[in-house]
């Protein structure tokens, strides 16, 4: 076999064990990231996987970097639905809003993905130290949104994204791990609302 044709070098390899980290982790989080387990799904020896990832943590802070990505398109999208407003104040308020929900929204309809975009807080390191977690970064930008529209005054702005990111995340650990994990979903969604809607009333007031 040439050196070409060996599987450790295959094309696209670094990418599909990451993929194959996306599936496993979606139904068993972070536990699932067996590196045996992963390069055997796609083929590969566990030593394939040591060309592209110094050991296994690197390869689980790479799925969980996918993870948060995911997390931040589910919550993007929620954020478009506001430009429907007219008024920009309401569409400024709308749009923090739906980054809360979606935050909470994605952690109880994919709780395998959230535990890993969590992951990538709690332990940073390798090549995703150094960046800004792009759900994080919506919020920033969501609460600048609401100071250029006038509905947050820049001295209410100072730290509140803590504020809202304490509220908001506290609620979905809650709800996915805590006692109201057992609730019925359009209990949980209820609280959501009224956790959410207090925030930003709180910070708007």
């Amino acid at each position: 076999m040439t050196r070409d044709a060996h599987p450790y070098h295959r094309p696209g390899l670094k990418a599909a064990l990451i993929e194959a980290g996306l599936r496993r982790a979606r139904e068993g989080g972070a536990e699932a990231l067996g590196l045996r387990e992963i390069t055997r799904s796609v083929g590969v020896t566990p030593n394939a996987a040591y060309r592209h990832f110094a050991d296994r943590r690197e390869l689980v802070l790479a799925v969980a970097a996918r993870a948060q990505d995911h997390l931040a398109q589910a919550m993007a999208d929620r954020m478009r639905d506001a430009a429907d407003q007219a008024d920009p104040t309401a569409q400024a308020v709308q749009r923090l809003r739906e980054v809360g929900l979606g935050y909470i929204h994605f952690a109880l309809s994919e709780p395998g993905w959230f535990e890993l975009a969590i992951l990538l807080q709690e332990e940073p390191g390798g090549d995703v130290e150094a960046r800004v977690p792009p759900p994080y970064q919506l919020l920033l930008d969501a609460l600048d949104g609401m100071v250029e529209a006038g509905a947050l005054t820049p001295e209410r702005r100072v730290d509140a994204e803590w504020v809202c990111w304490s509220g908001v995340h506290g609620f979905a650990d809650l709800a996915t791990r805590g006692p109201l994990r057992h609730q019925e979903r359009a209990v949980v969604d209820r609280l959501a609302a009224h956790v959410v809607n207090t925030v930003v009333s709180e910070l708007g007031s």
